[in-house]
Formats: structure tokens, sequence, C-alpha cells
């Protein structure tokens, strides 16, 4: 990835002092890279702005990354730490009840999705970034968002629902649909408030509790 192009200051930059210990100018960058690219995006970031947030030397930065591209895969192995940390955090909530442990999740996103400056998922933002499927950004996206879809299988198989695949794959296109609604219509947009609603919906059509023998029928408009 080139790294001749730089961001015009909009973020306060730390001042360069004397020079920053291993493990603490790793962090720096780390702090510094997560900022600009999820807010500038991967490829309009050069290395120049990230050493610049971070305030340490260009010489600093590939003593602890090779290259660019490894430093945003850092970036991603990062983001993907705090993403499950927000999901296994909405799950815990209900132990033991995985129909609700789902709803959970999707009152949790709407919330997080409906912060001022927020900026969608940072996997989508990279996977829309690089075109080649097989380059090791979009590999690792792809392992993320696998992930995700088994974590939901688990729960819908668990929650008893009578397609747990369907259902896991209908809650999976809801969540991208989150992301892109906070892009396109903004954060806090009419979508992103209904989907807590929908998935609702889905879940207690696929996994509701069977009434005189038959399975109770799921709501099928939203009011």
């Amino acid at each position: 990835m080139s790294d001749s192009k730089t961001l015009k200051p909009t973020h306060p930059r730390r001042v360069r002092g004397a020079q920053t210990a291993g493990p603490q100018a790793q962090q720096n960058l780390l702090r510094a890279a997560s900022e600009l690219f999820y807010r500038e995006g991967v490829r309009t970031v050069g290395v120049d702005a990230v050493v610049e947030r971070a305030g340490v030397n260009k010489m600093s930065l590939y003593r602890q990354f090779s290259s660019k591209d490894e430093l945003v895969m850092a970036y991603l192995e990062q983001k993907d730490e705090q993403f499950f940390g927000y999901v296994e955090k909405s799950f815990a909530q209900h132990p033991g009840d995985p129909a609700r442990q789902l709803q959970q999740y999707f009152d949790d996103l709407a919330r997080r999705a409906s912060v001022e400056d927020y900026r969608g998922c940072p996997f989508v933002n990279v996977a829309v970034e690089f075109s080649d499927p097989e380059h090791p950004a979009r590999q690792f996206v792809f392992r993320n968002k696998q992930r995700l879809m088994a974590r939901l299988f688990e729960l819908t198989t668990a929650a008893g629902a009578d397609d747990p695949q369907a259902l896991a794959d209908a809650l999976g296109l809801m969540i991208e649909g989150v992301y892109a609604a906070s892009q396109t219509y903004g954060p806090g947009c009419g979508p992103i408030q209904i989907a807590p609603k929908v998935a609702a919906q889905l879940i207690a059509a696929a996994c509701g509790e069977t009434r005189g023998g038959t399975r109770a029928a799921g709501v099928t408009s939203v009011k």
C-alpha cells in the first residue's frame, strides 16, 4: 500500500519528544492508526500521518511494523478483538436465553450506530477499499464475518429456531444493513431505529413457543 498520501490535520497532533520506548511506541502507533484508519480510510491515510498523530518518528514505526500492510493487519486484529468484545458483552446480559441474547445484540447495535460520529463497521469499510478478494485485509474481513455468522448460528440453534441457518442469515443481513444505513441515511436514522423491532419479529417467528400444538405465528408487518 502506498504511504505517499498524508492527511490534512483533522485531529490534534502529538508533539514528538524523546525517543519513545518500543512497547509504548507500538501502543501509540496502533492508537493513531485506529483513529485515522477508521475515520479517514486505510488507503487515504499514509504512514506520515500515523507517525505524526502518534508523536513518534518514522523509524519507530518501522521498528514495530515492517510495512504499512503489517500496521493495517494489526489494526484489523485490534478491531476484531474489540468487535467480539461488544458481541459477547451483549450476549452475556441474558445467560441461558439465546433468543434474548440475539435481541439484546440488536438493541445494543442500534444504540451504537446512533452515535453522532459513528463510521459504520471497520471491516466493511476495509472490504470496500480493497477490491482484490485475495488481499490479506479482505481475507481478514471474511474470517471476521464467518466467525460472527458461526456465533449467530450457535444461538439460533440453541434458541430452537425451525431453520437456524436461515434465521442466522437473516440476522446477519440485518446487521450489515444497519452498518450501511448509518453511512447512507445517517447515524440514528429510522432504518436503524426499526432494526431491533424487525429482529424481534424474525426471532419470534422462527423460535416462537408452540401454543396448543401449533407454532405461534410470527408478526409479518411492522407497526
